[in-house]
C-alpha cells in the first residue's frame, strides 16, 4: 500500500489563507488594556511583557498620547489614543513593572481667558 507525504496532500491554497488569516488576527491582537479615569487624572495600564524602558517612546501632544516600541524591540507596538482633556505633561508619569505599562495622565485643568471690560 502507497501513500502520500503529509506535506504534499496539503492543499497550499489553503494553507495560505489561513496564514494569512492569523497574520490579521495577531496584529489586530495588542497588549491587554485597561483605562480608568477620575476627575484629576486618566489611568491607563498595557501589558507589555518583554519590553524594557529603554524599548518604549510615549508621546503626548494636548489630549493624544502615542505609545509605541523602537524598531530592534522583541515585540512591536503601535498605539495612539485620544483623550477628552489635554495632559498636564508636567504632573504626568509613566512606570514599567513587571510587564506592565502605567500611564498616570493628570487632566490639564482650562484656564479661563476671560478678561473684564470697564463700561464707560
Amino acid at each position: 500500500m502507497l501513500f502520500t507525504p503529509v506535506n504534499a496532500r496539503l492543499n497550499r491554497p489553503a494553507l495560505h489563507s489561513f496564514e494569512r488569516f492569523l497574520g490579521d488576527v495577531m496584529r489586530q491582537t495588542g497588549p491587554s488594556q485597561n483605562f480608568q479615569q477620575d476627575d484629576k487624572a486618566y489611568r491607563l495600564s498595557f501589558d507589555v511583557p518583554g519590553i524594557s524602558r529603554e524599548q518604549l517612546q510615549i508621546e503626548i501632544e494636548d489630549n493624544v498620547v502615542r505609545i509605541q516600541t523602537v524598531a530592534d524591540a522583541p515585540r512591536q507596538y503601535r498605539g495612539s489614543y485620544e483623550l477628552p482633556q489635554h495632559i498636564d505633561t508636567a504632573s504626568s508619569s509613566a512606570k514599567l513593572e513587571n510587564g506592565v505599562l502605567t500611564l498616570e495622565l493628570v487632566k490639564q485643568q482650562p484656564k479661563s481667558n476671560a478678561t473684564s471690560l470697564s463700561v464707560q
